[in-house]
């Protein structure tokens, strides 16, 4: 005779969220061992609500679309579209003491210098807390309530009573929910915490900002379906030990997801860097070998960055290859170009890619940054400081175009730079009218000849 389940208990997977009625050794989900958990059920399965709103066309949704909320830092503005869309619910992860909650604190400050009524809720720290770091950051406001709650259910009855313009909790592995019994920061917790919070930002036309703590990994902890519930998410990126914060957007259903803002953290809090490319290349050296400066894009902003390579003979069997700030698989694959396409003994060397700063590049423009650095360091010959370089490199040895060439040319030419050598393909489409020198290349050995 078959065995009967009990149907107030369920299992979970804590890695990534599978509901099974029975135990399983083996998530047949993610394929993790010993990872599901027995958590109890509240309430009769079956139940739910009836009626439904009836549809309505897309072309009349559109006329009554409400305008974005200005948060009046110009960084966080640009990574989210242009402001803050009502009832959109924004997710802000990184790594502990990063600055997560200082940014917090910096924009419902300046929102209730708008004379908007903001709701601060903190399940990790005391009002006192919170209130010396307030006091510190100048984010003291008449208009900037705090509570500090856990409980998902209060928070959203405080919320619907007070009407805030915007709801700012941290974090949301705090929270925990009444029909469920488990304890806070489990899958069931934050999934269903973050459900009642994303229906009350609809429903109430109210936007939300989440703080998330990450892993060791770091990704967001919790499920991965938290990062589907909302509508955008930020990583705020960098080393604790450099005063400059990166935050980048990972997802955005009301804009771009390749922009980034950087802040730099002073006594006084986060503070907009709105030339970041000046301080990149603030302490660039002058006239040493492996180092040549990249017009690189993020999203709809060029910034120049200095890429630094190092190239060292070794007496260990292995050569190593290490990148920072770049991939590693990537920084492989151009000393193979290299070696294969340029004759350069790399196979006894020790090469190590820094991209100074503490920023990530990812696009393919930083190829031929790359290389040029690499033979620079492995020939100790210095590029001329006034050079900026940028394009893409193919297996063949051939340098492909890149995009926004235009906006590239314009801010090296802001800085003072005299020649940008650049694919050419995209030299020819550009043609003339820059006040620097452009140089076109079309492969890899016709580069290395000019440098």
């Amino acid at each position: 005779m078959a065995k009967k389940t009990n149907s107030s208990v369920r299992f979970v997977c804590s890695k990534c969220g599978f509901v099974s009625v029975k135990w399983l050794g083996l998530c047949p989900d993610c394929g993790q061992w010993d990872s599901l958990h027995e958590q109890r059920v509240g309430g009769r399965p079956g139940q739910r609500k009836t009626g439904f709103v009836p549809p309505k066309p897309l072309a009349g949704s559109m006329d009554d679309e409400p305008a974005r909320s200005i948060t009046g830092i110009e960084e966080l503005d640009r990574v989210l579209g242009g402001g803050i869309v009502p009832g959109g619910v924004i997710l802000i992860g990184g790594d502990p003491g990063i600055g997560k909650s200082t940014l917090i604190l910096h924009l419902m400050a300046s929102l209730a210098q708008q004379n908007q009524k903001i709701l601060y809720v903190s399940g990790e720290e005391s009002a006192h807390q919170i209130g010396i770091r307030a006091r510190r950051l100048s984010a003291m406001h008449e208009n900037l309530y705090l509570a500090t709650e856990s409980s998902v259910e209060a928070i959203t009855e405080m919320t619907r009573e007070i009407k805030p313009a915007l709801l700012a909790v941290d974090s949301i592995q705090t929270l925990t929910s009444s029909d469920h019994p488990s304890a806070a920061g489990s899958i069931t917790q934050v999934r269903e915490s973050a459900a009642q919070l994303v229906e009350l930002a609809k429903q109430e036309d109210i936007p939300v900002v989440l703080v998330g703590h990450v892993t060791k990994d770091g990704n967001l902890a919790g499920p991965r379906i938290l990062e589907h519930m909302v509508d955008t998410v930020l990583y705020f990126e960098g080393d604790r030990n450099h005063v400059f914060r990166i935050l980048r957007t990972v997802k955005n259903r009301f804009g771009s997801t390749n922009e980034i803002g950087v802040f730099e953290m002073k006594q006084e809090g986060l503070v907009e860097v709105a030339n970041p490319s000046e301080i990149f290349l603030a302490e660039r050296p002058l006239d040493v070998s492996g180092s040549v400066v990249l017009a690189s894009m993020e999203g709809t902003r060029p910034i120049l960055v200095e890429v630094q390579a190092l190239v060292s003979p070794t007496n260990l069997g292995t050569a190593r290859r290490t990148a920072i700030g770049a991939d590693p698989q990537r920084l492989s694959l151009l000393c193979a170009i290299l070696e294969k396409k340029a004759g350069f003994d790399l196979y006894g060397h020790d090469i190590f890619l820094n991209i100074a700063g503490g920023i990530r590049i990812d696009e393919p423009a930083l190829d031929l940054g790359a290389i040029c650095a690499l033979a620079s360091s492995f020939r100790e010959k210095p590029v001329e400081p006034d050079t900026v370089v940028c394009g893409e490199v193919g297996l063949a040895g051939e340098i492909r175009a890149v995009a926004n060439i235009e906006v590239r040319i314009r801010e090296a030419e802001r800085l003072g730079f005299s020649r940008l050598i650049l694919p050419k393909t995209n030299c020819d489409r550009f043609g003339s009218g820059a006040s620097l020198e452009l140089v076109g290349v079309a492969t890899v050995q016709e580069f290395l000849e000019l440098t």
